[in-house]
């Protein structure tokens, strides 16, 4: 996969493209991470790349044709998706992250100051997303949470095959409690199933765990998670003891 940022802060982007699994997918040769300084496609001598908006009010605006040559610069005759970072997007969910996954090149865009001139958006933008409702300083941090994501989903850049298909989220579930040594830690020990060597009652308990965790702390994901008729018999179990 590709994956190019424009941003006014590129250095921002240093460190943490350089370590863990985002380095391990470069190094492996899986991630073509690139970014462009929006500041180098201005054409006043100053670099100037926002003025003040028009009727008034606070804040800076990014230019529009500033940011359009950025875009067309660094964008090639393709269909890849040009993703500005906005509190205005479709919000950042596993299964968005699963479909960024697909594609063979993003181009992803941090918007900075008060935002971007509407026309940016109408003729170079083709997608919005937004990590949460609320409101950073600018599209970069968001980025690399997006960046992040999506990566570790490509095939080979995590260590344990099929690791990312059992993360919260994955099967519509949150993760259930993970354990490992030493056995015992204040008084507190690993359940006996994870011990016993029975692959199938470990599978087992760890489905109702996931279940249980959700239904404790996300209830709202069982609405369009897919479950079976033993999941759903297991949940009504639970809110019967609740209700007991």
């Amino acid at each position: 996969m590709k994956i190019e940022v424009l941003t006014l802060f590129p250095d921002m982007f240093s460190a943490v493209m350089s370590e863990s699994m985002m380095w391990k997918a470069r190094e492996r040769g899986l991630l073509d991470f690139q970014v462009h300084n929006i500041r180098d496609y201005a054409e006043n001598k100053q670099r100037k790349v926002d003025d003040s908006p028009y009727g008034g009010g606070g804040g800076m605006i990014l230019k529009a044709d500033v940011l359009a040559r950025a875009i067309e610069a660094v964008k090639p005759d393709d269909d890849a998706p040009v993703i500005l970072l906005s509190p205005q997007g479709r919000v950042l969910t596993h299964r968005v992250a699963a479909e960024l996954s697909q594609q063979p090149h993003l181009i992803l865009v941090c918007g900075h100051y008060e935002g971007v001139d509407e026309r940016a958006r109408q003729v170079a933008i083709s997608d919005e997303i937004s990590i949460g409702d609320y409101v950073l300083t600018g599209g970069e941090l968001a980025a690399l949470v997006l960046i992040d994501a999506v990566v570790r989903l490509i095939p080979g850049v995590l260590g344990a095959e099929g690791a990312q298909h059992r993360d919260s989220h994955a099967d519509g579930l949150l993760e259930g409690p993970h354990y490992t040594r030493p056995p015992e830690f204040r008084g507190l020990g690993v359940p006996a199933v994870l011990t016993s060597g029975h692959h199938a009652e470990v599978d087992r308990w760890r489905r109702r765990q996931a279940l249980k965790r959700t239904w404790e702390r996300r209830p709202d994901l069982l609405e369009t998670a897919p479950l079976s008729e033993e999941d759903r018999a297991y949940l009504a179990r639970l809110r019967g003891e609740a209700e007991a």
